[in-house]
């Protein structure tokens, strides 16, 4: 009886009818979970590691690949652009890739909120000092950069 009722109504009422469906959301269980900055290992590492990786994959010495993992979509795509761009002007300049020569100096690392960590890492080069700003988020039991900035 109940499946002709379900044939003879139109479609959306019948989908209205489920309401299991309509109280599932994906993004719920399928969708990135914020993890607690209590639940993550000491960040200091891991944002000294990327900015040594980031400082060596702009001057074309590493490969971006090696950190797809540890960054999100929009700074692997934003890194991407800059690697092109430094790629290009050494091609101009007709140098080779050569591994930088720098030392890390102070990291300062702040929790605006509870899985969030905002750090600055000071890069001394041989020419220049750079600043590299990292914000990581705990996302799926590990931290990920969601923004990087080379200053």
């Amino acid at each position: 009886m109940v499946y002709l009722l379900c044939h003879s109504v139109s479609m959306t009422t019948a989908q209205a009818l489920n309401t299991r469906s309509s109280l599932f959301d994906q993004d719920d269980y399928f969708g990135y979970q914020p993890t607690a900055t209590s639940a993550l290992p000491d960040p200091q590492p891991m944002v000294e590691n990327l900015a040594r990786s980031v400082m060596e994959i702009l001057a074309g010495c590493r490969e971006l690949d090696q950190i797809a993992r540890w960054v999100s979509d929009e700074v692997y795509r934003n890194l991407l652009k800059r690697v092109h761009i430094s790629r290009r002007a050494r091609a101009v300049k007709k140098m080779p890739a050569v591994r930088p020569t720098f030392g890390l100096g102070r990291t300062i690392i702040t929790n605006p909120t509870d899985g969030v960590v905002e750090s600055v890492v000071i890069v001394h080069g041989k020419a220049r000092t750079r600043s590299i700003a990292i914000r990581l988020e705990g996302i799926d039991g590990r931290w990920r950069a969601t923004a990087i900035h080379v200053l």
